[in-house]
């Protein structure tokens, strides 16, 4: 049996791995498109992937509170790379999380200010412990109301793999899209616009519908952005090129 790690020694592992894995230059193109007052470490996704990997391969029995002592340890951080990793590692196993956890999940997400975690922790986390306890789905209502458009863009973006993969609950997304549909937002207004064109490859009848009933007051970027993949006579019929 594999010994139990620490939070402590956790962030040790990545911080080695990542170190080693990173560069200067990379650390600081990343750390400007990020537009972020976090250290980098510059390493890549796929890098983090793999020590993520490795560090779950050398741990199997984590359990769920070793996650969430991981993902605060790192949190209480101010280290990109060692936030990456903590959400990697939550991703990897997300079997261990419920819909207990979810409060605690949308707080990491109100902490994360940046796209670069909160779609992670929305689409490879939360969205996957909602998926496997869809009465969690009545949580969304009340983030899409939250005062942080983190939280918002969250609630839009839960469903995003159910949706795409053709299920989910398109009439709860379009509630809560259209609530925030006279947003100014630019998270705000991409959610909606990348979850529409996602469900439109399977589904383009309920996008088409979505944007015609609302075409006048959906934002230009949603709308270019949810209606890319609709045919060219639906294009035509909201006011786009073919």
């Amino acid at each position: 049996m594999a010994a139990r790690v620490g939070s402590a020694a956790a962030l040790a592992f990545f911080r080695a791995r990542l170190r080693v894995a990173g560069s200067p230059a990379r650390a600081a193109a990343q750390r400007a498109y990020l537009k972020s007052d976090l250290r980098f470490l510059g390493a890549t996704m796929p890098q983090t992937r793999t020590a993520v990997a490795e560090f779950c391969r050398a741990h199997p029995d984590l359990t769920r509170a070793d996650l969430r002592a991981i993902a605060e340890a790192a949190y209480a951080t101010d280290s990109h790379d060692l936030r990456s990793a903590a959400i990697g590692v939550l991703e990897r196993r997300v079997a261990l999380l419920t819909g207990r956890d979810l409060g605690w999940l949308i707080d990491l997400v109100r902490r994360s200010n940046s796209w670069a975690y909160v779609d992670w922790l929305s689409l490879g986390v939360i969205g996957e412990v909602i998926a496997q306890d869809r009465p969690s789905l009545r949580r969304l209502p009340v983030w899409a109301r939250d005062e942080s458009f983190w939280v918002r863009r969250a609630s839009l973006l839960a469903q995003h793999d159910t949706l795409k993969a053709g299920a989910g609950d398109f009439a709860l997304f379009a509630r809560l899209a259209d609530g925030m549909l006279d947003e100014r937002e630019f998270f705000i207004r991409k959610a909606i616009g990348w979850v529409l064109r996602e469900v439109s490859k399977k589904r383009p009848v309920l996008v088409f519908r979505f944007l015609r009933e609302h075409r006048e007051r959906v934002s230009r970027l949603t709308l270019q952005e949810g209606a890319k993949y609709l045919s060219p006579s639906q294009r035509r019929a909201l006011g786009l090129p073919a």
